[in-house]
């Protein structure tokens, strides 16, 4: 938070008289979609609240409302002394309907005019920008008093020095938001949305700017942080002016005392609550503080605050896997993903009350815990979820999803710990969430150092160096952070923990519904489009359902639902945009929440014994692929499908694809993929691109229970399930023979990949592992409902088998060259 101090001693005058304030020119703009507080907003209680819940003090004024406001060019002269031509409703964006202007401008100018109380005279006087996107400059009376970069955290500047000694006051702002033509960190916020994942962006002033008066000496942040097996909470004054002051913190159970501490100011000070009251979303008990600030027996400044006792921390469960705590206690994170956009402000929401509204449904739909999407809230959004009893995964805003380049990456890492810092004293936040997906992220390597960067910042919560580190464009597992996180959908991911991170699953679900007129685009899409409200709840359940079970056999220790409304083109809200209408019956929704929460204790259920399977070289199912018309083992051979065709194999013929609609139909379901199988067989590429190609896989409902393939991402040999990989270290040869081998090992929870005989890569993969009923194929895939991933080249010598082959099985297998 940039502080930019002088040496001047406040002269007051007269009251706030904000420029302007009731001119009759500005009128709200039209949104596609209002919310039941959109009538709620006006020039005279545009964020009423006070905006800094852990330091309050009584004297403030909120310079929220009209100002004027006008577009700006590089290097425009100061418009200092001119009236600008519109106004703006301050703090919301100008896109956002609320503000009046519903337009975007790369650059721009907002001016006012303020007045000084005469009781705050001899006073210093601070502006506070609750946050301003992206680039900023402030003036008072036309001298400059503070840059600042950053769209996310904020910024105060004591202006005593620039003020005149009676009269108004003239306050300009300019702004520069560039949003996804830099890599600046943007989230989800784009200048154009894209009707999908990408929403529109949001520029200028977007949070609550306000001011007070402060002596020379005062207190400007308090760090809080709770050591509840020493029953004390460590706390640290930071203040401004003179050095070597004095501190006493008091702490409150109502009005109550209950500890006391005293020492020196900008140290951390100990203080001891006997017999704590601990904080959790079950009990969201708060302290409250009177922070005191001494000048040589002087007091020179007093603040309120709070604070909640809990500890954050892994621990392992009956079944010996590594999970989340709270307290002490095995705790399942139950969370939705919550991206905190507006139809009507945008990046800021109407009033106090809509930011609440959506912590208390999380609470009324049974959640314990919020994922803040790469996005940063105002304090009062942390404030209600510390007062409303919900966990708080704090996402760092990405930027666009190819790699930073420098000087960014430089940028990206300030603004990141300067989120860690500004926000480490609220309780309800558990977890700190670097990178998504891999948006922006540059090298593996990196993103761990920096995940230990926060952790040293930071050692009281939990860091999940990279959520999703699966998907898109990720490089891959670091190996930091305390959680290992997955995303998929439909899903829920079924990650297991490692000796040292517990295993989350940080994105699944995403069914959506239509719901006519409440629809940003009048239309949209989802993961997975349902009908009608009953079936979307049946289907919510029965994911949930699944998360129970990935819980209890794969040790995953959170799970995070897209999402709690609907955003723009994204239909997979539990309400529409507009937060008017509820999609699914709340009542299912809560009875399996509650039932995750309860039965995900850590005493786990373990994977159903495979028993030993069939014996024999062949397996169940042997395919030689050579026109006969029967496998070797006495079945029916498979369907030839799209005009596929045998040629040269690699023993005799084989079968022959093109990569376009041709495979062949077993025409069964022929492995139970809720236990130990294996498929191998000998294949020969055409091409080594960017397609994927498959070679045997068995249909589900939606995608395919396993895939024996080439992955055209990373263009190596895969045993795949959805979202997780057991790949090949190598690129292989187009026109090559091959022999490709895939085990499922329920017990190890593993999927292994031998190419040649030898095992080339063993996956991490527990999964519910549900008896798939579709039909077995080869040389095509099945994802999102969809057949895709043909071969494109030859295959041959198809075996199936009801157990995991062990190495030397395998070996034996391709020295046999069946």
């Amino acid at each position: 938070m940039l502080k930019v101090l002088t040496a001047a001693v406040l002269v007051a005058s007269a009251v706030l008289v904000p420029t302007a304030q009731a001119t009759p020119d500005w009128h709200v703009g039209t949104p596609p979609l209002t919310t039941p507080w959109t009538d709620d907003v006006s020039p005279t209680n545009a964020l009423p609240e006070y905006p800094r819940p852990q330091l309050t003090r009584p004297e403030w004024r909120n310079l929220n409302g009209l100002w004027e406001w006008a577009p700006a060019a590089i290097d425009e002269q100061l418009p200092f002394g001119r009236t600008l031509d519109e106004k703006v409703l301050v703090p919301y964006p100008i896109e956002s309907a609320l503000s009046g202007l519903q337009k975007h401008e790369d650059r721009m100018w907002y001016r006012r005019t303020f007045q000084v109380p005469d009781n705050w005279k001899g006073q210093r006087l601070v502006l506070h920008f609750g946050a301003v996107d992206y680039d900023a400059k402030v003036w008072v009376n036309g001298r400059q008093v503070a840059t600042h970069r950053g769209g996310y955290d904020g910024f105060d500047v004591d202006v005593t020095n620039a003020l005149h000694a009676k009269g108004p006051q003239e306050l300009i702002v300019w702004a520069e938001d560039l949003t996804d033509e830099t890599y600046q960190p943007i989230g989800k916020q784009r200048e154009v949305g894209d009707h999908g994942i990408f929403y529109q962006g949001s520029s200028g002033i977007w949070r609550t700017v306000w001011m007070e008066p402060v002596n020379a000496a005062s207190i400007s942040r308090l760090q809080i942080t709770p050591d509840l097996p020493n029953q004390t909470l460590k706390v640290t004054a930071d203040t401004s002016g003179p050095t070597g002051l004095d501190v006493e913190v008091t702490a409150y159970d109502g009005r109550r005392q209950v500890g006391q501490v005293k020492g020196k100011a900008d140290a951390e000070l100990r203080l001891k609550i006997p017999n704590p009251k601990t904080w959790s979303p079950a009990n969201p008990f708060l302290y409250d503080l009177k922070v005191k600030l001494f000048d040589r027996g002087k007091m020179v400044d007093q603040i309120g605050s709070y604070a909640g006792m809990r500890s954050v921390g892994l621990q392992k469960g009956a079944d010996g896997k590594l999970r989340m705590a709270l307290n002490g206690r095995i705790l399942f994170n139950l969370s939705t993903l919550d991206q905190g956009f507006w139809p009507d402000g945008l990046n800021t929401a109407p009033t106090d009350a809509a930011l609440r509204f959506d912590l208390e449904q999380h609470k009324r739909l049974g959640f314990n815990t919020v994922r803040k999407h790469i996005k940063v809230e105002p304090d009062r959004w942390y404030y209600w979820a510390d007062k409303l009893g919900l966990m708080v995964w704090q996402d760092m805003p990405a930027s666009k999803t190819d790699a930073m380049p420098e000087p960014w990456r430089t940028q990206f890492r300030s603004e990141l710990h300067e989120m860690v810092e500004e926000h480490k004293s609220f309780t309800s936040i558990t977890v700190w969430v670097p990178f998504n997906e891999g948006w922006g992220e540059w090298d593996r390597t990196e993103t761990g150092a920096i995940a230990d960067s926060v952790k040293a910042q930071d050692p009281s919560r939990l860091v999940n160096a990279h959520s999703g580190v699966n998907c898109c464009n990720s490089h891959g597992d670091s190996g930091r952070g305390d959680l290992l996180d997955y995303h998929a959908y439909l899903g829920p991911a079924t990650t297991a923990p490692t000796s040292d991170r517990a295993a989350v699953d940080g994105e699944h679900g995403g069914f959506g519904l239509k719901v006519p007129d409440h629809m940003w685009f009048g239309d949209g899409s989802a993961y997975e489009m349902e009908p009608d409200s009953a079936t979307l709840t049946r289907r919510y359940v029965e994911n949930q359902t699944d998360v129970l079970r990935s819980a209890q056999q794969c040790g995953i220790s959170g799970s995070v639902y897209t999402q709690i409304t609907d955003v723009e083109g994204e239909l997979n809200g539990f309400f529409t945009y507009d937060r008017r209408v509820p999609k699914m019956d709340f009542a299912q929704v809560r009875t399996i929440n509650q039932r995750i929460i309860d039965k995900a204790d850590g005493s786990g259920t373990g994977a159903p014994d495979p028993g030993p399977g069939t014996p024999g070289a062949d397996g169940i199912h042997f395919y030689p692929l050579d026109g006969s018309g029967e496998d070797a083992v006495g079945n029916n051979d498979a369907t030839l499908q799209g005009g596929a065709g045998y040629g040269p194999g690699k023993n005799g013929q084989g079968l022959a694809l093109n990569g376009s609609g041709q495979h062949a139909d077993t025409g069964a379901a022929l492995l139970d993929t809720s236990k130990n199988y294996t498929a191998s067989a000998w294949v020969k590429l055409n091409k080594a691109d960017g397609s994927f190609q498959t070679f045997v896989s068995q249909d589900g409902d939606r995608d395919s229970a396993f895939f024996l393939q080439y992955s055209g991402q990373d263009q190596r040999f895969a045993m795949s399930f959805p979202g997780i990989r057991a790949l090949s270290p190598t690129k292989p040869n187009p026109g090559q023979w091959y022999h490709v081998t895939g085990v499922r090992d329920v017990v190890k929870g593993e999927l292994k990949l031998y190419v040649d005989g030898q095992l080339v890569a063993a996956k991490s993969a527990c999964t519910l592992d549900s008896s798939s009923t579709g039909n077995t194929v080869i040389g095509r895939a099945k994802f999102g409902g969809n057949p895709v991933d043909f071969l494109d080249g030859t295959i041959d010598q198809v075996h199936l088998y009801d157990r995991a082959l062990t190495d030397a099985e395998v070996q034996s297998l391709y020295e046999s060259g069946r």
